[in-house]
C-alpha cells in the first residue's frame, strides 16, 4: 500500500530535521576547534622536535642540521610545502618522513628497522620522535604555498600511481578512497567528509597535517592518516613510509596546490 500524502510529508519532515541537527553539530565541533586552536597542544611537540633536530644523536653523533629536505642542507623552512618530491640522492620520491628517516640514518648513524618499528605513540604516550620531527618541520611551512613539483618523470609516476590507488576499491566492504572523499556533502556520524577531488577541499586537508588529534591526545603525522583510513576500509596494514603511502600523500598534495600550510592542524 503507497504511503499517504501524510507520511510522507512526515518522513521528509523527519530528514529535515536529522539534517538541521547534524549541520548543527558539525557547526558546533568547528567553533571548538576554533577555541582551541590558539593553544594547539601541538606546540609542544613541535619544540620537541626543534630538540631532536638540533641534538647530536645517535652511533654518528650528529645533528640533523645538514639534513636536505629539498631546499638545501639545513633549510627547514618552506620544506614540507614542497614534499614530497623526488631525491637524485636515493632516486626516489620522498615525503617529510620518510626524507627524515633517511637522514637519521646517513647523517647519525641509525639502524633503518629501529626507527620505523614504531614511529607513531600510543594513546598517552609521548611523541615518538618521528611525530615531533614531522610537526617541527611542518610547523616551517607554516602560512607557505603547497606547490608539490611534478618536474620529474617519477614525480609524474607517483602522482598517477596515487590517484589509482584513490579509485582502487578492494577489501571486505568493497571500499575506496574515493569511497568516503569523491563526492560532495558525504558525512559519517558528525564527521564531514571532503571531496579531496576538489581543490579547496584537497588545500584544507592537506594544509592541516600533522594535526594534533583532541580525541587521541596525539599529534598524528600525515602517514598516519593514511595508515588509518586503510585500516578504516579493512585493508591490509599499510607499511610506514611504503610507495603507495607516498604516492597517495603526492597525489593529495599535488592537487592542493596553491593552498597555505596551517599545520600541526587540530583534530577531533
Amino acid at each position: 500500500m503507497p504511503l499517504s500524502r501524510v507520511t510522507w510529508a512526515s518522513l521528509l519532515g523527519l530528514a529535515v530535521a536529522g539534517s538541521a541537527v547534524a549541520q548543527s553539530a558539525s557547526d558546533e565541533i568547528a567553533k571548538y576547534r576554533a577555541m582551541l586552536a590558539d593553544g594547539n597542544p601541538a606546540e609542544l611537540v613541535e619544540g620537541q622536535g626543534e630538540v631532536l633536530w638540533t641534538t647530536k644523536r645517535g652511533p654518528k653523533q650528529a645533528t640533523l642540521e645538514a639534513c636536505d629536505l629539498g631546499k638545501g642542507p639545513g633549510v627547514v623552512a618552506g620544506a614540507y610545502a614542497e614534499l614530497p618530491r623526488y631525491f637524485k640522492d636515493t632516486g626516489k620520491v620522498m615525503d617529510a618522513e620518510a626524507r627524515l628517516v633517511h637522514c637519521m640514518v646517513t647523517l647519525q648513524g641509525f639502524e633503518r628497522a629501529d626507527i620505523v618499528r614504531k614511529p607513531f605513540s600510543e594513546q598517552g604516550e609521548r611523541a615518538t620522535d618521528m611525530e615531533a620531527l614531522a610537526a617541527y618541520v611542518s610547523a616551517a611551512s607554516r602560512d607557505m604555498k603547497i606547490n608539490l613539483p611534478q618536474q620529474h618523470a617519477e614525480e609524474k609516476a607517483a602522482y598517477a600511481r596515487g590517484k589509482q590507488a584513490f579509485f582502487y576499491r578492494a577489501g571486505p566492504y568493497d571500499f575506496s578512497c574515493a569511497s568516503c572523499h569523491g563526492k560532495n556533502d558525504q558525512r559519517i556520524r558528525l564527521q564531514d567528509l571532503p571531496n579531496l577531488q576538489q581543490a579547496a577541499a584537497a588545500r584544507g586537508a592537506f594544509a592541516s597535517w600533522p594535526a594534533y588529534r583532541v580525541s587521541q591526545g596525539a599529534v598524528r603525522t600525515m602517514q598516519w592518516r593514511m595508515a588509518d583510513c586503510f585500516r578504516q576500509q579493512r585493508f591490509p596494514q599499510l607499511e610506514y613510509n611504503s610507495q603507495a603511502a607516498i604516492d597517495l600523500i603526492t597525489y593529495l598534495g599535488v592537487n592542493a596546490k596553491g593552498g597555505t600550510m596551517a599545520a600541526p592542524g587540530l583534530k577531533r
